[in-house]
């Protein structure tokens, strides 16, 4: 059950007053009946944090480098791209372990070692689609990608197809059917129509690519109810030049651009500058209940879970409404009811 999205506003106000030395959550005020951010790192570490509660709960899993995390509530599971064993790992039954602490799965669900480099995950009903940016031929002059689709079933995951792409890619997104991916070491956008229509492994080249205005280097993405939000990273050595880029009305402005066009920045309401801790925030997930975005943020300080109050209506150097410490985050994905 949902509540309101003020008394959600409120919880984050006082996380942030609470976490002002990136150490401890907020134990008092209440958001929804469940609200879990679930975050993965390049130490193999996945904590979920109860925003309710303030409660943390680190997971045991095999993953000495984990990237993608994402929480299915159907399978009660959540599953985390290894970069280290370059494979999808899922842990079922996470209900009934409890919370706080280090909690044990007793069971692991894993995919084949196929991947090189993965990146990031995003799901759709039961495929997996995991991003990979390994250079193919050796000659980095070059750009191309991979994006690897799985199959969820009760055994593990099936390699379905690898789609080879003619840039390099980063971040991930499903909207409906279509994919959209952050061309990486650019500031552009590309989208592939009815992504899993087609089964076969081939190279395929993206339906439209829009670059977007204002932006250096995109990174992560997440879409919900006509909102997209891009993270951008800047120069990746340097911990305070990153900016979140919120894009209402989405479908139209893109849909609107022409292939190798652009969505301009007075489309656009961006938050960036030394005010903001945003120096490489690598993932962002957006809740549009709540109008809040969580962004992993991999550099400033060493890694930080940083989120931001009125997604949609604010712009400029702003402090974020809620920060804690967690060493080179890589993903977060935030769960509610």
């Amino acid at each position: 059950m949902r509540i309101s999205k003020i008394l959600f506003l409120i919880i984050l106000s006082v996380l942030v007053q609470a976490c002002s030395n990136d150490d401890t959550l907020n134990t008092r005020v209440q958001t929804s009946e469940t609200a879990h951010l679930y975050a993965a790192t390049h130490n193999g570490e996945v904590k979920r944090y109860d925003i309710n509660t303030g409660q943390i709960t680190t997971y045991a899993n095999s993953s000495s480098d984990a990237g993608g995390v994402h929480f299915s509530a159907a399978n009660d599971a959540f599953t985390l791209v290894s970069r280290s064993s370059n494979r999808l790992i899922s842990y079922p039954g996470i209900s009934e372990l409890g919370a706080g602490g280090t909690q044990n799965p007793e069971t692991e669900i894993a995919g084949s070692p196929d991947l090189q480099s993965p990146r990031d995950l995003s799901v759709n009903g039961d495929f997996y689609v995991v991003s990979d940016n390994t250079d193919l031929d050796g000659d980095p002059e070059t750009g191309e990608g991979r994006l690897f689709v799985y199959a969820r079933t009760s055994n593990g995951f099936f390699l379905r197809n690898i789609v080879t792409t003619k840039f390099k890619v980063y971040g991930i997104e499903f909207v409906g059917g279509d994919l959209f991916a952050a061309v990486d070491e650019t500031n552009r956008l590309a989208v592939f129509r009815n992504f899993l229509a087609n089964s076969s492994s081939a190279i395929r080249a993206a339906d439209k690519i829009v670059t977007i205005q204002g932006m250096v280097r995109a990174q992560g993405l997440d879409y919900e109810n006509g909102v997209m939000v891009l993270s951008d990273i800047g120069e990746a050595e340097t911990s305070s030049d990153g900016g979140l880029h919120i894009i209402t009305n989405f479908d139209t402005k893109f849909n609107t651009a022409t292939t190798g066009g652009f969505i301009g920045e007075a489309d656009q309401l961006k938050i960036a500058g030394g005010n903001t801790l945003l120096g490489n925030p690598v993932d962002v997930d957006y809740d549009s209940a709540y109008d809040v975005v969580f962004v992993a943020e991999s550099l400033n300080n060493g890694g930080r879970i940083l989120a931001f109050n009125n997604a949609t209506s604010v712009s400029g150097n702003i402090a974020p409404d809620l920060r804690y410490a967690l060493p080179k985050v890589s993903s977060v994905f935030f769960y509610t009811e």
